[in-house]
């Protein structure tokens, strides 16, 4: 008898523990935000899986402005943007909010005009008054003069931009604002801002789809999304003067003058940066995770995933168009991981 109720005092034991052993195979972190490094975050959330099996991470590709306002009302465990918050953003999370940059990604002008493969060239200028509804035909002059030999449609140019609040749209804005006077005075940069003229697309996918779908359009996406969905994109004149492709190699070019002088909080802009190989259109994107955290077991989970995305992680981000983070930055990053608790 005794030896019976021993017996099933064991097996019970044995199901407490295999119950324990689920609840912690289920540490599930959620995030949103930013759809600008969405390719990237599946890789990586679905690789740290393997490695640590007892964490999920569940997020969520909205925009960045979508992460932002859920990291602000705790709704999630980490953010995702592309944009940085201002000091009022900063102040109103109900804690101190770190920037934690991840990698960095160009954002390319991408087209549909049908015979016109890869390779059409743009200056900024030409960028912004086609956003200003100012060129609107696709053989306008201006356009013409900078592709010699490319016949060039006589057909309405098509906008394309987005329609929810997004990190994309804050660096492409944040270029054009730069570049042209007028619409540093009309539109200005921001997540979301009055659009002089165009269709909306949500996030970076839904850009990419309009533009593939509809031809004689202009849009513009984080430069995986055009890979992705085999569209053309623009060699863009930067501040030097040089027609420049979008690449890993000029997406680090352009990090380079600017991440030696690195804040210590990571808020700083990498559009239109000098030197001659950099690509004009380029930005960071952050993770935003509170200092302190509510929860210790998932602080932990997240501060480990951090520390591998700053190694490991890093490796698996040129394979799909990132540029990884300067070894300096990398640096920083590592001693700010370590002050959150």
């Amino acid at each position: 008898m005794l030896h019976g109720i021993r017996k099933a005092l064991m097996a019970l034991a044995l199901v407490s523990a295999g119950v324990a052993g689920q609840a912690s195979a289920e540490t599930l972190i959620n995030g949103a935000g930013a759809t600008f490094p969405y390719p990237l975050y599946s890789k990586w959330f679905s690789e740290y899986a393997k490695i640590d099996s007892s964490v999920k991470f569940n997020y969520q590709s909205i925009g960045s402005g979508g992460g932002i306002k859920q990291i602000t009302a705790q709704t999630v465990d980490f953010g995702a943007s592309d944009k940085f918050l201002s000091d009022d953003e900063l102040k109103a999370a109900p804690g101190k909010l770190l920037h934690i940059p991840t990698v960095m990604g160009a954002v390319v002008v991408t087209y549909n005009i049908p015979g016109v493969a890869k390779g059409l060239k743009l200056n900024s200028e030409d960028v912004a008054n086609i956003y200003l509804g100012k060129i609107t035909m696709w053989n306008d002059p201006k356009i013409a003069d900078d592709n010699k030999g490319v016949t060039l449609p006589a057909k309405p140019i098509i906008v394309v931009h987005r329609s929810d609040g997004s990190g994309t749209t804050s660096i492409f804005t944040d270029y054009l604002t730069g570049v042209n006077a007028e619409w540093s005075q009309k539109v200005g940069k921001g997540a979301s801002v009055k659009w002089p003229v165009g269709l909306g697309g949500k996030g970076n996918e839904g850009v990419a789809g309009q533009v593939k779908t509809t031809p004689y359009t202009i849009g513009y996406v984080e430069l995986a999304y055009a890979f992705e969905n085999k569209l053309p994109y623009a060699f863009l004149k930067n501040k030097a003067g040089v027609f420049v492709e979008p690449s890993i190699q000029s997406t680090s070019a352009a990090a380079a003058a600017a991440v030696k002088q690195m804040p210590a909080d990571y808020r700083i802009s990498l559009v239109n940066q000098p030197g001659k190989d950099a690509y004009p259109v380029v930005g960071f994107t952050w993770l935003l995770v509170y200092e302190q955290q509510k929860d210790a077991v998932k602080g932990k989970k997240i501060v480990e995933f951090l520390k591998w995305s700053m190694t490991k992680g890093q490796k698996m981000a040129a394979p799909m168009l990132y540029a990884p983070l300067p070894e300096n930055v990398v640096k920083m990053v590592e001693k700010s991981i370590k002050t959150i608790k």
